[in-house]
């Protein structure tokens, strides 16, 4: 049996991995358990160096029969988390992912010292970019009938057909996938409207349409059992 512990930036992070993906893992014998980032009082929120870095520490130090990873959002991230300043200048969502993950890993590691020497096989850093409402994108009819809103259908494909992709729309407090949908929303509450368009798109959808969280579901899929495990 393969397990995976999954940092969830927030709650509708995790939803979407106890009501999307878990199942769809399940089915490949992988078993993923999702964790809110943070302490008890003080669960989801901004994603720092020091608070990620306490939470995988723990599972992987804790558990040392199960893989970690993360589901968190680039947008938003505080520029201590390792990686992050030199990847604002990078050209492209892709390039952003690699240097950033590759970064996350290798701080994290050297902070661990000797007892991160299987950090590299344990440890798969995935940043979502450049938000979770990135992947509603990927079925604009869909996320506008997912959350009641028929009439949203033309302006949320307006939005996505001003990009290669949904992982490329862009990142700033008027321009991130949340706050396109905040504008034409006012009331747009991200746990409820984006549980109930992530279960109206489906997974399908969003594999086949963000190539950066396919890649990421891939490798977790293609994950092995850990040795004398």
């Amino acid at each position: 049996m393969i397990r995976v512990h999954v940092i969830c930036e927030g709650q509708t992070e995790e939803m979407f991995v106890h009501e999307l993906l878990a199942p769809w893992f399940a089915k490949h014998e992988i078993f993923l358990t999702p964790r809110l980032l943070g302490r008890p009082g003080h669960k989801g929120g901004k994603v720092s160096r020091n608070r990620l870095f306490d939470d995988v520490r723990l599972l992987l130090l804790n558990d040392p029969g199960a893989y970690c990873t993360t589901l968190i959002d680039y947008y938003g991230m505080e520029n201590d988390v390792p990686g992050k300043s030199e990847a604002d200048l990078l050209p492209t969502p892709a390039a952003k992912a690699v240097y950033l993950t590759e970064a996350i890993r290798s701080s994290l590691q050297e902070a661990l010292g000797e007892r991160g020497a299987k950090v590299e096989e344990r440890f798969i850093p995935y940043v979502q970019l450049h938000e979770f409402e990135a992947l509603l994108f990927s079925d604009p009819a869909k996320l506008a009938m997912g959350i009641g809103r028929e009439d949203l259908i033309d302006p949320f494909r307006t939005i996505r057909d001003g990009f290669a992709s949904p992982e490329e729309i862009n990142n700033s407090h008027l321009t991130a996938p949340g706050k396109r949908i905040k504008a034409l929303i006012p009331t747009y509450e991200k746990p409820l409207y984006g549980a109930l368009a992530a279960l109206e798109i489906g997974l399908e959808t969003m594999r086949r349409e963000c190539a950066l969280f396919r890649g990421w579901m891939d490798r977790l899929a293609g994950l092995q059992p850990l040795a004398g495990v």
